[in-house]
Parts: C-alpha cells; sequence; structure tokens
C-alpha cells in the first residue's frame, strides 16, 4: 500500500521504550508488508528507529522484522558499559567535580555512563565510511524516501536543531527551532538520544549536542515542514485514567528516580500531546475556512497511538535481572522506591523488557488496526 509523499511516522523520545515503536510498526507491516513511508522524523531514542527505517533497502515488512528482532536481542552492555570499574569511575569523577569549587584541574566524567558501544552498534548496523548513514541518499535518488529528520538540542546555542536529509527540504526557522539541511550521521543519532545527564553530550561540528526533546516544543513539525499530509504519531506513554492518576505511585518523600523521572516525561512525552491537541485544533479552524481564505494552510489527518499499559509499571518487574553494579546504581536513585519507574523504563535495555514491549506493541497494533486501516486508505 503506498501512501504517496504526504504520509509520515513520527517517533517520540524514552530510550528504552522505543522498542515498543518497533512492535507497533511490526504489526502494521504484517498487513501491510509494502507500505511506502516517505517521511520519517524521530527524537532521541525515536532517532535510532528513524535512522533504521531511512536506511533500508528491503520492503516494509522485512524492515519491521529486522528492527523488531534487533530489540529483541539488545542488552544493557550494547549501550553503554556497565562494568563496575567504569560506572563508578565515572560516578565518583562527577561527585569530585560537585565538591572542588570549581576548581578547573577537578575532573569530571561525561555523563554517568560511556556510550561507546551505542556508537559502535549503529555503527555496524547502519554507518558507512565516516560515519555517514550512507544508505539514505540512494533511497531518496530512488523515491523510496522523500526525507528523514532527527532532531538534537544544542547545549551551546539553547535552540532545537532537525537536521534533514531529503530532497529539495527547504529550511525554515521558529522561536527556538531551526532545521539545517544535512548528510545525517551516526553522530546525529547519537545526540538525539544522548539523555541528559546519563548519557554523554555528543559535538556536531563546533557545538555540543544532547537530547532532541529538551528543547523540541513541537514535535509533529517536522513533519508538517517536510510536507506531511497525513501523520501517524507514536508515543511512548500510556494514557492513564483520572482514577489511575490519582493513585500515589511514592508513600514517602520523592526520591531522584521519581523527581528524574517526573522531569524526563516532561521533556520526552508532555510537548509530544500538547503538539498533537494543537496541531487537531488548526485542523479545525483550518477545515471550516473556505479554500481562498486558508492562506495556505491545510488540514492533516493525525493519528497518535500510544501504549495501553504504563511501562515504567512494566519496568518493575524486570528490574531486578539488570546486571548488578547499574542495579546497584539505580537504586541509589531511589528506584526500588516508586511503582510506576519511569526512569529506569528509559535505561532498562533488558532483553526480557525489551521483548515485552516489542509484544505490547504488536498486541495493541492488532488492537486498532481497524482504525490504523482506516486512518491509512482514507
Amino acid at each position: 500500500m503506498a501512501q504517496g509523499s504526504g504520509f509520515a511516522v513520527v517517533m517520540s523520545g524514552g530510550g528504552a521504550r522505543a522498542a515498543y515503536q518497533a512492535g507497533l510498526l511490526l504489526a502494521i507491516a504484517r498487513r501491510h508488508p509494502h507500505l511506502e513511508v516517505p517521511i520519517i522524523t524521530g527524537v532521541s531514542a525515536g532517532a535510532i528507529n528513524a535512522a533504521w527505517m531511512s536506511s533500508s533497502v528491503d520492503a516494509f515488512g522485512t524492515t519491521m522484522d529486522e528492527l523488531a528482532e534487533l530489540w529483541r536481542s539488545l542488552t544493557v552492555d550494547r549501550i553503554f558499559r556497565v562494568d563496575a570499574w567504569s560506572l563508578s569511575g565515572r560516578v565518583l569523577r562527577t561527585g569530585l567535580k560537585l565538591v572542588s569549587g570549581g576548581a578547573r584541574r577537578a575532573s569530571t566524567a561525561q555523563g554517568f555512563v560511556d556510550t561507546a558501544p551505542l556508537r559502535e552498534l549503529m555503527q555496524t548496523l547502519v554507518g558507512g565510511e565516516g560515519g555517514v548513514l550512507e544508505r539514505v541518499e540512494p533511497n531518496i535518488a530512488q523515491g523510496r524516501l522523500t526525507a528523514v529528520a532527527l532532531t538534537t538540542a544544542s547545549y551551546s546555542t539553547g535552540e532545537s536543531i532537525t537536521w534533514v536529509q531529503g530532497h529539495n527540504v527547504e529550511p525554515w526557522e521558529r522561536a527556538h527551532r531551526v532545521c539545517i539541511p544535512s548528510t545525517l550521521t551516526v553522530e546525529h543519532i547519537m545526540a538525539s538520544a544522548a539523555l541528559p545527564m546519563f548519557f554523554p553530550a555528543v559535538r556536531i561540528g563546533s557545538t555540543w549536542h544532547g537530547d532532541g526533546g529538551m528543547r523540541l516544543t513541537a514535535p509533529l513539525s517536522p513533519a508538517v515542514h517536510l510536507g506531511a499530509r497525513k501523520i501517524l504519531a507514536i508515543s511512548t506513554r500510556a494514557h492513564r485514567t483520572r482514577a489511575e492518576r490519582q493513585v500515589p505511585v511514592i508513600e514517602d518523600y520523592p526520591p531522584a528516580a521519581q523527581v528524574m523521572g517526573a522531569v524526563f516525561n516532561s521533556i520526552f512525552l508532555d510537548q509530544f500531546d500538547s503538539d498533537a491537541l494543537q496541531l487537531e485544533r488548526t485542523n479545525q479552524l483550518v477545515a471550516g475556512l473556505p479554500e481562498d481564505q486558508r492562506a495556505g494552510q491545510r488540514p492533516i489527518d493525525l493519528l497518535v497511538v500510544r501504549p495501553s499499559r504504563d511501562l515504567g509499571k512494566l519496568a518493575n518487574e524486570h528490574e531486578p535481572k539488570l546486571p548488578t553494579a547499574f542495579r546497584f546504581l539505580t537504586r541509589g536513585l531511589g528506584t526500588k522506591e516508586t511503582r510506576s519507574n519511569d526512569l529506569l523504563s528509559l535505561v532498562m535495555f533488558q532483553p526480557d523488557y525489551l521483548s515485552r514491549l516489542v509484544e505490547l506493541g504488536l498486541a495493541d497494533g492488532e488492537a486498532r488496526m481497524g482504525e490504523i486501516e482506516a486512518f491509512l486508505s482514507a
């Protein structure tokens, strides 16, 4: 099933939660193995999925089979170093910097963990010479792909940077948001997925970048700017009922894990939901205007799919299987004191947890397939 040049898939952030996106897309791929997705955008861990999809030379069905299998096979040590020496050394250096009074010579670690394994994995999977995503440009030239966009947050300038590789891309600039046409590389993936504090910042050119969700106030906007008329947006945050929201997930003073989980949710997912609401309202306004009064605006079909279960609560069930040194570190942050472990769910690259997320995505996709197929064929 071809959707034409106006169909886009937009993937939010969420660290390990991005395995859910692979499962959801796999459910669609099983029904539509030849689906064409010409516009692909991703932020944070969603950038990993976006890079994989835009680099594939296979049909959609095969592409998603392989992506789901990749997520199922991941382990923590393929994402970052988990040996006690590396973890303790980085935590100690960070602590020494905090108590040094700003001494210039004080050693500091760049992030709590070393993500060299993830860089090596991305280079092996999608990188070419110099780290360039070498299969993207041929896909664009052959008409399989219109554009792919990965977003980072610049620590150097405070702006949200969307790096776009595509056909006839017209750069845009909004408040604190800019587009830069670029040849995408592994470094763009690493920067977009650089979880604040945990993962080290990444240098692109002369500036330092981190997780793309931090400054991206309109996560759907890259797809809109690239000409999308139909957007499938995949969130990694479950919708909770009012009754569920009123049940406390902690009983005592909130531990660091709870505070950081709330902060990361606001970074990765709150803007995603508010932007979807804003787009739906804009659609209503545009649809109510005569064609000659729309000033170039157009209604954009939007379908948001999200997990049917709280991924943080699921993470609690798999926490005991984390590598010993890393589990010791996360428990020090208070991950055993909360019932919904949003922080832990971001970094739990455990095969059992990731497989469960893929299967949940598959199940949710099947449960909503009638709605999804109506959206695709509209």
